[in-house]
């Protein structure tokens, strides 16, 4: 029989794919499935080594720094990092293509999260691209690259993922993403300005120190969130899973008594 449990692994986890049951739970039931076929482990074994799985300390900022990201949402500092990001690219042709890569870029440095960057940046700009004239195709394709962003610079959730399976620093990792995460951003908005002119895309109002000035002072408390958490970590004041912690109550925290657009 124990030679029949691989085959039932990969054969139950096919077909619970093909009935469209959610990964987590195909892959979870075809482990099962395997082990009761094979007889030689105790069924125990599979809830242990789930609970033991899930029991590191270090994956609590997975749900932290996505929390983060949210109260960002909610709380204005996003729609403020997008101004900022506006004020420094928005002039250049295409320029709201480059906003929302650097964008991206800001709020990767909190969230962590493709997903969250993606869903985040992209509600705000994805909806004024194709206001301004930019094609839907092409505006959802940049809030898609740009969201790619997310698990490459720190703090990222794939990194946090990765230290704790393999035991490699998770701060030293973090710190390995920023050059990486900052050349892939540049390299995005060159391309973005080269197909925005060639396809002769719009551009907004000229650069002016006047506008810079004004979303800087407006969008200050948003840009010390990463500078906060990735100067906690570098540092050692904290670590990277209290650092998750610290990013929520600094965000909730702006979001009630400085901005005050969150209750």
């Amino acid at each position: 029989m124990s030679n029949m449990a691989p085959i039932a692994l990969f054969g139950f986890l096919i077909l619970f794919m093909l009935l469209k049951i959610p990964i987590a739970w195909a892959l979870g039931l075809s482990s099962i499935i395997a082990l009761l076929m094979d007889g030689g482990y105790p069924i125990a074994v599979a809830a242990q080594r789930m609970f033991t799985g899930a029991d590191i300390f270090s994956l609590l900022a997975i749900p932290f720094f996505i929390l983060a990201g949210d109260v960002m949402v909610k709380g204005g500092l996003s729609r403020r990092l997008v101004d900022f990001a506006d004020s420094l690219v928005g002039w250049l042709s295409g320029g709201l293509s480059l906003v929302s890569i650097v964008s991206c870029m800001f709020f990767a440095a909190i969230s962590g999260s493709s997903v969250a960057t993606t869903a985040a940046i992209g509600g705000i700009m994805c909806p004024e691209m194709e206001k301004r004239g930019y094609p839907k195709d092409y505006s959802a394709a940049v809030q898609a690259i740009g969201g790619t962003l997310g698990i490459v610079i720190p703090p990222s959730i794939v990194f946090i993922m990765y230290g704790t399976a393999t035991n490699v620093s998770i701060a030293d990792l973090l710190m390995s993403g920023i050059i990486p995460g900052v050349i892939t951003g540049i390299a995005l908005c060159v391309l973005a300005y080269i197909i925005a002119k060639r396809r002769g895309f719009p551009k907004s109002q000229g650069f002016t120190f006047s506008k810079v000035r004004q979303s800087f002072r407006s969008s200050v408390f948003a840009l010390l969130m990463p500078l906060i958490i990735l100067g906690g970590i570098y540092a050692g004041v904290f670590t990277p899973t209290e650092s998750a912690v610290v990013a929520v109550v600094y965000g909730i925290l702006v979001s009630l008594i400085v901005y005050r657009e969150m209750k």
